[in-house]
């Protein structure tokens, strides 16, 4: 697969498991693959991890990095076993003649490098002393100002070991746990530098937090035409990492979307359903029955809910302890709480048929939706005028 240029963005992630246990790789890989995982890095520390990697290249269906760090060894043998990538960090490989080794063997099999020059493996810690300078130039001036300016230097440095080696099918990342810091570098790096990017922030956390620091850098990046890879990282099950990297792409129109794009309404003092649990169960039923890319709209009052019904390919919008369902603007039926789930379900089904025999068009909408009476057959007007708890109302009346 193309990375770079017109090729579309795409997502990668890293197994969490030891590479020479084939079978679990394999697993993990194949999970990722089906969540839409484009790139998959694997680890590779030890002999017998490299050992592994033909039989995994065999087993799996997307490329391959080998994740190489300390030994060089183990990026001549990822490359004789027949690997797609080679992930290197050239500062931890202090003999520049081996460092070549690696990228003449690419060179030859026509592999890509990516290179990094993340926050953590930068800045000096063998050496106190400058360590310390460093980082107290760091937290002078501008927030990330040095720290930025470090990561320039020494991605330029190792680019000059790349091009005296004529070698330019090169990857370049940048990552910080800082996602300010994460927008800064790469918006320079992408003025300075001719070369794919892989986007991502380091040390992100869990996924609750996680999600909000990786989307809020990458999404920015994103918006903005830098990036051509992207990782999101948890400290979780990466399957979670492929599901958002894959969302963020579709919500940003860099990627189609399969199966269903859920609507629903944030918390407030109107809705008058269970709507969490229903949206919920919405999603968790059909993300499994349906793969058609189609709108689907759960709204739980009167007030947003006919415009979201309007603008979705499949729509219900609730009212008092009933849902009124719409097919592309048109109404097909008006039904009691409980059964909200077995007939949207049985809609969407009935929608998806219709698109795949060619007789309906995603995204179109056939009539115009007028809100229903607030005291009519959704409402709960009525009743509490009924009952004298509020008083009836005519606007423009005397």
């Amino acid at each position: 697969m193309a990375i770079g240029g017109d090729a579309p963005v795409s997502v990668q992630s890293m197994c969490s498991v030891f590479t020479h246990e084939i079978d679990v790789c394999v697993a993990e890989i194949n999970k990722l693959v089906e969540a839409g995982a484009d790139i998959v890095r694997v680890a590779v520390p030890e002999r017998k991890d490299t050992a592994a990697l033909a039989e995994i290249i065999n087993q799996t269906s997307v490329p391959i990095v080998a994740d190489v760090h300390f030994h060089y060894k183990r990026a001549l043998e990822a490359v004789e076993a027949g690997i797609h990538k080679i992930r290197l960090n050239p500062g931890n490989i202090s003999d520049r003649d081996q460092v070549n080794d690696v990228i003449d063997a690419c060179k030859n099999a026509g592999i890509p490098i990516r290179i990094g020059v993340n926050e953590g493996s930068i800045i000096e810690r063998k050496d106190k002393q400058k360590r310390m300078e460093e980082l107290g130039a760091y937290f002078e001036g501008h927030r990330s100002g040095h720290l930025l300016a470090i990561m320039i230097a020494k991605l330029e440095e190792y680019l000059d070991i790349f091009e005296a080696r004529d070698f330019h099918d090169v990857v370049i990342s940048a990552k910080s746990m800082d996602a300010t810091l994460v927008i800064d570098a790469y918006t320079e790096i992408a003025s300075r530098f001719d070369y794919p990017l892989h986007l991502g922030v380091t040390h992100a956390g869990t996924r609750e937090t996680g999600a909000i620091r990786s989307i809020a850098a990458l999404g920015t990046l994103l918006a903005n035409g830098i990036g051509d890879t992207i990782r999101i990282s948890y400290a979780s099950d990466p399957v979670y990492e492929v599901e958002d990297g894959v969302e963020l792409l579709c919500s940003l129109s860099m990627r189609d979307r399969t199966g269903i794009e859920l609507i629903a309404c944030p918390t407030c003092g109107r809705i008058q359903v269970d709507l969490f649990t229903l949206v919920e169960e919405v999603k968790k039923t059909l993300d499994s029955a349906i793969t058609v890319p189609m709108k689907v709209a759960v709204m739980g009052c009167v007030v947003n809910g006919p415009g979201e019904a309007e603008g979705a390919d499949v729509a219900v919008f609730a009212g008092n302890k009933r849902g009124i369902i719409y097919v592309q603007g048109e109404r097909v039926a008006n039904v009691k709480e409980e059964e909200i789930l077995d007939r949207l379900l049985q809609e969407c089904r009935s929608f998806e048929e219709k698109i795949q025999r060619g007789e309906a068009t995603l995204g179109q909408k056939n009539v115009e939706i007028k809100p229903p009476d607030p005291i009519g057959e959704l409402g709960s007007g009525r009743d509490k005028i009924d009952s004298g708890d509020v008083e009836q109302i005519t606007i423009g009346k005397t």
